[in-house]
């Protein structure tokens, strides 16, 4: 029995660069579209949010020099180039997607609308989308809290290299305590890095829940669409 209808999937883009931490790993892509695949086969609605950390990150940028704003926007047009790759990929597996952009840039792609997005789902399509909100300033974190609940999802999956919430990095403190479940309140009490304020505001404030997985764990974002109790569950 499916538990999510329709998600919104936040995948980084440091995740589809795989150990080498730049550009995109075409086994890491394959293997994300198949899992994709597998639960839209099952009927579920998917809207994609990819970040651009393995091509540009504006903050870094500002770091090395550039404008903020610019940077933001390179940063922003990062995200494009990987969802054309999520979309290419997904052509080629035979999975109809429409990539769609916060700002015009026709022929790349279709300038996002809920009414456009809702058809695309009703479809059958995986929606893509890129280029942030649109507004510098704001993280792909911000951006995909703020599709998912534009288009109604019943849970904002954020696919990542870890099995879920700890109290520290666990790439770096073998000490770290996992957390199976978590109150929004209590991850910005204690300050943990899962999302960024302004988009754990708003998953609060439309109470939608958040669920942090391991998605280079082969089946693992089908185990989630059925409920099972993988990852760490952020929630009211």
């Amino acid at each position: 029995m499916v538990k999510y209808k329709r998600i919104l999937l936040k995948l980084s883009g440091e995740s589809l660069a795989g150990e080498s931490g730049q550009g995109i790993n075409p086994e890491i892509l394959s293997e994300y579209i198949t899992q994709v695949n597998e639960i839209v086969s099952m009927g579920v609605d998917v809207g994609i949010v990819i970040g651009g950390g393995n091509i540009f990150r504006g903050l870094s940028g500002a770091d090395q020099g550039f404008d903020r704003v610019k940077g933001d926007y390179m940063g922003m047009l990062a995200t494009v180039i990987n969802g054309l790759a999520l979309q290419s990929a997904f052509e080629k597996s035979g999975q109809a997607s429409t990539l769609f952009t916060a700002i015009p840039m026709e022929p790349v792609g279709v300038r996002y609308s809920k009414g456009k997005v809702l058809d695309c789902l009703a479809g059958g399509e995986v929606a893509i989308f890129t280029f942030g909100t649109g507004n510098p300033y704001f993280t792909s974190d911000t951006a995909a809290s703020l599709r998912a609940v534009e288009i109604d999802a019943d849970a904002l999956l954020k696919g990542t290299r870890v099995d879920g919430v700890y109290n520290a990095d666990p790439e770096k403190d073998p000490n770290a305590v996992k957390y199976d479940e978590i109150s929004f309140q209590e991850a910005i009490s204690l300050n943990l890095k899962v999302m960024d304020q302004t988009a754990f505001s708003m998953c609060l404030e439309n109470e939608l829940p958040v669920i942090v997985f391991d998605m280079n764990n082969t089946g693992n974002l089908k185990r989630v669409i059925l409920g099972e109790s993988i990852g760490t569950l952020v929630k009211i």
